[in-house]
């Protein structure tokens, strides 16, 4: 299942009046920012969270829209915000096309950070799985300039579309991993990315590095996540045919806990 923010947890202003009820759809379409999204987004999971309260301000103070215009967000740490919600109409698609699909915006932008990675289009596939289960989607999935003049969802992310938006090689969602945990427990993903450069310290890369060091791995266990580490991940991840970048995103975080050892 999605691993969803609820409007509770990122702050969501209340409504300024009543939604209209959308029972089903014939799938969903997906948005972009249209501006510069900063690469230090990647490294800090509070700037999405800023950036989905400055989109509902911007809908609801400036287009005097009664909420965000998206039914949920996917942000770079495969997490979906969730927006307008389930069988609520959006406002985002377009005057009359709100009631054709669910509306997802992914935090991409057109300057900054404009090429997805895999974690982003695993939460857009997150977030569509999300609203077929419980929201009556159907399997379209589009751009939003399929039926309205508008760039968007910027040429890389349409792209994807274009080709059938293929799941990431090895994205399965966390509820459908077939594997015990190592620890018998397995920690949340913190939300964020540990990476070097720059140096990445806290708690979160402490617990990864202690489970490394559970799985046989030379490793300093300090809560500093080096150049060592980064080492360290990269191998972890060619052996577990994983993309080999050094960074402990979602997908690499849940191999290390969740994979048995051998």
């Amino acid at each position: 299942m999605a691993d969803l923010v609820t409007r509770t947890e990122w702050g969501a202003r209340a409504p300024h009046g009543s939604y209209s009820t959308l029972m089903s759809t014939r799938g969903v379409k997906v948005h972009y920012t249209g501006g510069r999204v900063d690469p230090k987004m990647l490294d800090d999971h509070d700037r999405c969270i800023g950036a989905v309260k400055s989109f509902q301000n911007f809908h609801m103070d400036g287009n005097g829209w009664i909420d965000l215009g998206y039914t949920c967000v996917a942000c770079w740490h495969r997490k979906v915000f969730v927006g307008r919600g389930l069988h609520h109409l959006p406002a985002a698609n377009g005057p009359g096309l709100n009631s054709g699909h669910y509306a997802v915006l992914a935090l991409v932008g057109n300057a900054g950070l404009v090429e997805p990675t895999d974690e982003l289009l695993l939460a857009i596939w997150d977030a569509i799985d999300w609203l077929r289960a419980n929201g009556g989607a159907g399997k379209e999935i589009k751009g939003h300039r399929d039926g309205y003049s508008t760039d968007c969802p910027g040429d890389p992310l349409y792209s994807w579309i274009r080709k059938g938006a293929p799941r990431p090689r090895g994205g399965t969602r966390p509820a459908d991993v077939d594997a015990k945990p190592v620890t018998g427990h397995t920690p949340r993903w913190p939300g964020r990315l540990l990476t070097y450069p720059p140096l990445t310290v806290g708690d979160d890369v402490e617990d990864w590095q202690r489970q490394m060091e559970r799985r046989g791995w030379d490793i300093t266990v300090d809560g500093q996540y080096g150049p060592q580490s980064a080492d360290v991940c990269r191998r972890f991840q060619a052996e577990k045919g994983l993309a080999v970048d050094g960074i402990v995103g979602a997908r690499t975080w849940r191999a290390a806990f969740e994979a048995p050892i051998t």
